[in-house]
């Protein structure tokens, strides 16, 4: 397919998923967009504010949109669309026509909410400089170009089995299934969990499925493993269980490094057939931490026994200080105060 004739396509499927009145989107349109491998376009289908009502509805949610404002988010979402168009060609020589269908097909303001205040977002969507948004309880939504190059990265194809760690707003893996065959997607923190796992369903994503737990440990009960594993926050080393159960051919994408600090780099690990491991630094990135097994510090040591000819005085226990509101302990004169971290 041309470059021209790609463009055209991401055109239309925009438009046919804003629900816009298309003139033009006749049968040689349609024919157009289910040229595109994995594509199910039916002319009775299409993404209306009523639509976006309806789905908000039944995922227990707000929204904060009227007609008129989602006319306005709609506008916004052609310019992210060639955005994403553009970033990709920049970063790889070339968009992958089933990336930009993908974003495309889902749409990122049914994802934009604010989970711990139940607030809807979705007026702020497709921002024209990209950027993450907070979405409550220590998580954040990506800005979508991030999400697209790594989506790119993760070279999914229609017979993939796909695992992501970190499920957050649900965005990500919704784009995920639509390249794969099925999408599993983990999240620790359990009040995300339980408001994010009825999302998929209301606007048709059947091949997704969801658990709370630590994603550390992967998903050990989906036999045969996965194709591709995406990790959404930064990790000090790569989990061995994760490793354990990429499938050999298999990606896993991953950020590495130290949680809150600069310097966090994109790993690209791929299994050989014969099992072996090959890894390839990618990208500067900047994740929040992986929690949970990964965040738990070593147990310390017992403390040595003294030497028998030591003298040993009967020295007082010092008393820490009573944490004040907050829940910080005010650190000695000269020192730096330590802060708590937020759990992912």
């Amino acid at each position: 397919m041309s470059g021209g004739r790609v463009r055209r396509v991401v055109a239309l499927a925009a438009m046919a998923a804003a629900g816009l009145s298309l003139p033009a989107m006749a049968n040689e349109a349609v024919d157009e967009l289910r040229d595109i491998p994995t594509i199910e376009v039916r002319r009775d289908e299409g993404w209306t504010y009523a639509a976006l009502r309806q789905a908000v509805r039944s995922s227990g949610r707000k929204l904060d949109l009227d007609a008129a404002g989602f006319a306005v988010v709609q506008a916004r979402r052609q310019s992210m669309l060639a955005s994403v168009g553009r970033y990709l060609k920049e970063r790889f020589g070339s968009a992958d026509e089933n990336v930009l269908r993908a974003f495309a097909e889902v749409p990122r303001e049914y994802f934009h909410y604010h989970y711990a205040n139940d607030e809807s977002l979705a007026s702020v969507a497709y921002e024209p400089a990209a950027r993450p948004w907070a979405i409550g309880f220590g998580s954040a939504l990506s800005d979508y170009l991030g999400q697209a190059y790594m989506t790119q990265l993760a070279k999914v194809t229609p017979d993939s089995t796909v695992l992501e760690i970190g499920t957050g707003s649900g965005y990500q893996i919704s784009v995920l299934s639509r390249l794969a065959r099925k999408a599993y997607s983990i999240e620790i923190i359990e009040s995300l969990g339980k408001r994010t796992r009825n999302m998929f369903k209301p606007i048709g994503l059947r091949n997704v499925e969801t658990r709370i737990g630590d994603g550390f440990y992967g998903w050990p009960e989906v036999e045969g493993g996965f194709d591709v594993i995406m990790v959404t926050c930064v990790a000090q080393y790569v989990p061995p269980a994760l490793f354990e159960q990429l499938k050999p051919g298999g990606r896993l994408i991953i950020p590495i490094g130290q949680p809150f600090k600069q310097g966090q780099i994109l790993y690209v690990y791929t299994k050989e057939p014969d099992g072996r491991i090959s890894s390839r630094r990618d990208v500067g990135v900047y994740f929040i931490p992986m929690t949970g097994k990964m965040y738990t510090p070593p147990p310390r040591p017992p403390p040595a026994p003294p030497a028998t000819d030591a003298v040993v005085e009967n020295v007082p226990t010092p008393v820490a200080p009573a944490a004040p509101a907050g829940g910080l302990v005010p650190a000695p004169a000269g020192s730096t105060p330590s802060l708590p971290l937020p759990r992912r």
